[in-house]
């Protein structure tokens, strides 16, 4: 298998799972303001859309899409238990956690990361849509399960968690959210969530 990614962007809970999994790949580093991977090659040609991630499983099948692949990853690998079975209603469960995790909590961390200072108004607008979204996960996450969907580390654990720490690139203090910030740090210390962080160089191998 090989990865197409960007250190700390959503690809990364791709790598996470691949991690969990004990699934051998390789990763290919892209630049997606230039659209070139690291070998200097067009990364349109691997997925035109331009964003990662995009994992081949074989030559020539590639796919694209968090949800489609955190879901494919956790399929060929039913022993590491990191996925509800399908048509089961903890399935549909992961379902509409990795859907709010892409459409809602992802994109309310954009306009951070648009390439621009934001003015005052937009600010003030932006946050008041990521703090209600972060909100939203504090709520579920209030009766104390461990992980978003109970008791299991799930693929929508390794999603969440990789936007979830974007905060720390924003200077968003997670601390009025203690649930949230509770489960940022028990995710992150898991050892293939650690040993992915490293692989990306968000954190040093002697820390982890």
């Amino acid at each position: 298998m090989l990865l197409y990614f960007k250190p700390g962007a959503c690809s990364l809970a791709s790598r996470i799972t691949l991690t969990e999994i004990g699934r051998d790949f390789d990763a290919i580093k892209v630049d997606t303001e230039t659209a070139t991977t690291a070998i200097g090659a067009d990364y349109l040609t691997v997925n035109p859309k331009g964003y990662v991630p995009a994992l081949e499983i074989e030559p020539g099948v590639i796919l694209t899409e968090n949800a489609a692949i955190l879901q494919y990853l956790a399929d060929i690998a039913p022993d590491a238990a990191i996925a509800p079975a399908a048509g089961t209603i903890e399935r549909v469960r992961l379902q509409e956690w990795l859907n709010f995790i892409a459409s809602e909590l992802h994109k309310s961390f954009s306009p951070w990361f648009s390439g621009r200072t934001l003015e005052d108004d937009e600010m003030s607008r932006a946050e008041a849509t990521l703090f209600r979204r972060i909100g939203d996960v504090e709520r579920a996450l209030s009766d104390g399960r461990p992980f978003i969907l109970g008791q299991t580390f799930t693929v929508a654990d390794a999603y969440l968690f990789v936007v979830l720490n974007w905060s720390n690139f924003i200077s968003v203090d997670l601390a009025r959210w203690p649930m949230v910030a509770a489960y940022v740090g028990r995710v992150g210390s898991r050892p293939a969530v650690r040993r992915a962080l490293i692989a990306e160089g968000l954190i040093q191998s002697e820390a982890a």
